[in-house]
């Protein structure tokens, strides 16, 4: 089954951008196509891979941070071809 994921993270604490930014490239480093926006980034892929991946990807990221929120939206589509009409 195809999924579309939006996340956005944000680690509490002054120097949060460096965090972001080493999630971003290790989710970019994978097979699976990664969108980004100002506000969040997208990952699109199959269930049973990218899940695995993700909870990987989460927990190297929350070790190296002390308190941080990740925001996860799952969308049971891929909507990596997604362009708005207005």
């Amino acid at each position: 089954m195809k999924i579309s994921i939006e996340l956005q993270l944000s680690p509490l604490k002054d120097d949060y951008e460096p965090h972001i930014i080493d999630f971003i490239k290790h989710l970019r480093a994978s097979e699976f196509t990664v969108l980004e926006n100002p506000l969040s980034t997208q990952i699109f892929g199959d269930f049973d891979t990218l899940m695995p991946f993700l909870t990987q990807e989460i927990k190297r990221s929350f070790e190296d941070i002390d308190i941080a929120v990740l925001q996860m939206k799952i969308v049971k589509t891929d909507r990596s071809d997604y362009e708005p009409h207005f």
